[in-house]
């Protein structure tokens, strides 16, 4: 078992693919392969485990952490271009997903509308279909709610619809 020692020499000399068992001076123990050191940083960059596949923790180890390791062996770079595989499709789904997220986010902040008016358009929301109108909250496609945001500004819709949304502001 190779020990640690203040500088951390031993692991200067540690080659990208090299599969390590570590244990860290927190208690933590791991197998990782190398992907790489930044030596001003002293940083090592684990791949933790060793089987590739479209899913990879990556693990970043100040070394000063490391109380010791053992070397279990050589295998290629882990971020070797021609072993890596990166799952186009999925990856614009998830870019499609987060921009249809972020721009239903945005719709539901009112522009021009104070600190109070978001406060109940917010609380609306949790139970209600909301949307904003320029200033005004409307709920439910049919009340609308405008400044002041109080129960007397509540308007339209049906008596039942109106009734719960002054109830609620």
């Amino acid at each position: 078992m190779a020990m640690m020692d203040g500088g951390n020499n031993n692991l200067e000399e540690l080659a990208v693919g090299c599969m390590l068992s570590i244990r860290t001076t927190l208690g933590d123990e791991f197998e990782g392969q190398v992907v790489t050191f930044d030596r001003p940083s002293n940083i090592l960059v684990l791949q933790e485990g060793f089987k590739h596949g479209p899913r990879r923790n990556i693990r970043l180890l100040k070394t000063n952490y490391i109380k010791d390791f053992t070397f279990l062996g050589q295998a290629d770079d882990p971020l070797d271009p021609n072993n890596c595989f990166l799952d186009l499709t999925a990856l614009q789904t998830r870019e499609e997903l987060a921009i249809r997220q972020a721009e239903a986010d945005a719709e539901r902040i009112g522009v021009g509308v104070t600190t109070e008016a978001q406060s109940i358009f917010d609380a609306l929301s949790k139970t209600l279909p909301v949307r904003w109108d320029k200033t005004v909250i409307v709920v439910m496609n049919e009340v609308r709610v405008g400044s002041p945001y109080n129960s007397e500004s509540v308007i339209g819709g049906t008596p039942a619809a109106n009734d719960r949304v002054k109830k609620m502001v």
